[in-house]
């Protein structure tokens, strides 16, 4: 077998990821839908909705699958579903058919957005045993850098060529990217290292990190350690989803900004989510990864509770984007954390398990906000909600720290 390159397999990955990451570029078809079809603004963010649901679902799912069946399979299966996702739904809108948009992006697209999500996902983790997090970050940050690419885009073809247009030509775009993507994935041979590593480690220069424990995904739910990630990646998205939902007129109701700057912040957040995946999953291979959700919780419980009372403009702003780096860091450094206290027999299934924890904070999150402003009448009201999930959040990593070092007392 001749031996690939691992960062054009982490290139590969990041062309998956770059794709199906469009759907965070969702709003740009919102109000053009709306205008050309008049429908509701409920009725055109269902699809969105849907297909962040079947995103959870197909990745639980799915995980199996994955692992079974290799990352270029499940790859090209993405490709398939998200591309025919994509070009159905301009055939949704040409037939100005709501149930045929939800089957299509949301059902369909949702699929190929799970499977796509998790696929090159744990292949990394095995090319990359010195460097987990920052090759898991490499990929994961194309998702949440997407919509900088997709949402300009969408915006200047739905002007030149029209909605459905859109659709068939960005369809048939994603499905050739990330096949040819898909293509190039392959596991690595069993016990891979990198020969630079191999000559540290051959040396002492390098240690070779053991994984705490090598869990099929049956034995892995059957510990608290799985529920204790499921946790706090559920409270970090809960509240990440929330700051991004009501950015822009948080921004106008405590700083009292106009629209159009709380539009350009709300962009630039796109911007610290995407990098944040990258700069906090390379920390980790440095500081650990419970180190760093210990991190993350303890700042978010200062910043949620901090940012209501904020006056200066520049400073909202500094904490805003440090939350946004939190929610990308947090996606991007679970994989390596997976992989460090499950192992990688079986990554990707268990991956796809604990992904049905964004499902439900996409539902959760925006319910919380909703609730609060209803009761309270302030969207700032709801910081302080969220500051206090954040010290739940901070409870359960500390016990996973804890959970952790006894297991590791036990197995030396």
């Amino acid at each position: 077998m001749i031996e690939k390159n691992r960062w054009l397999m982490a290139l590969a990955a990041v062309g998956v990821h770059i794709c199906i990451g469009s759907v965070y570029a969702w709003s740009v078809y919102v109000k053009p839908i709306q205008e050309k079809l008049s429908w509701s603004l409920t009725d055109v963010t269902i699809s969105f909705s849907i297909a962040i649901f079947f995103l959870g679902l197909s990745a639980a799912l799915m995980g199996k699958f994955v692992e079974k069946n290799g990352p270029r399979v499940s790859a090209i299966i993405a490709a398939s579903l998200f591309g025919l996702g994509t070009i159905g739904s301009g055939l949704a809108i040409l037939m100005e058919s709501k149930m045929l948009l939800y089957f299509f992006y949301g059902v369909l697209g949702g699929c190929g957005l799970g499977i796509g999500y998790i696929s090159p996902v744990s292949t990394l983790v095995k090319w990359f045993p010195d460097k987990r997090g920052m090759a898991t970050g490499l990929a994961i940050m194309g998702f949440g850098f997407a919509s900088a690419i997709w949402g300009p885009t969408i915006k200047i073809l739905i002007e030149s060529v029209g909605i459905s247009n859109t659709f068939f030509i960005l369809g048939a775009s994603y499905f050739v990217i990330m096949f040819l993507s898909a293509l190039y994935l392959q596991r690595p041979q069993e016990g891979y290292m990198p020969e630079k590593f191999k000559k540290k480690v051959k040396e002492g220069k390098k240690k070779i990190k053991k994984d705490l424990q090598n869990l099929t995904l049956k034995e892995a739910v059957k510990t608290p350690r799985f529920y204790g990630l499921w946790i706090m990646l559920f409270i970090n998205i809960t509240c990440g989803i929330a700051i991004i939902g009501v950015a822009s007129p948080l921004l106008q109701e405590v700083m009292g900004v106009s629209a159009i700057a709380a539009a350009a912040a709300v962009g630039l957040m796109g911007i610290f989510n995407g990098a944040g995946r990258l700069v906090w999953a390379s920390i980790s291979d440095i500081i650990t990864r419970p180190a760093v959700y210990v991190i993350f919780f303890i700042t978010q419980i200062v910043a949620f509770y901090m940012l209501p009372s904020i006056s200066e403009i520049v400073v909202f702003q500094v904490v805003l984007y440090f939350i946004m780096t939190c929610y990308g860091g947090g996606f991007a450094a679970i994989p390596a954390y997976i992989g460090d206290i499950f192992g990688t027999k079986e990554l990707g299934a268990i991956h796809g398990y604990i992904l049905t924890a964004w499902a439900a904070a996409g539902l959760v999150g925006p319910l919380i906000i909703s609730i609060v402003k209803d009761i309270t009448g302030s969207y700032a009201q709801t910081l302080y909600v969220f500051a206090g999930f954040f010290i739940i959040a901070l409870i359960v990593s500390l016990l996973m720290v804890f959970n952790i070092k006894k297991i590791k007392k036990q197995t030396v």
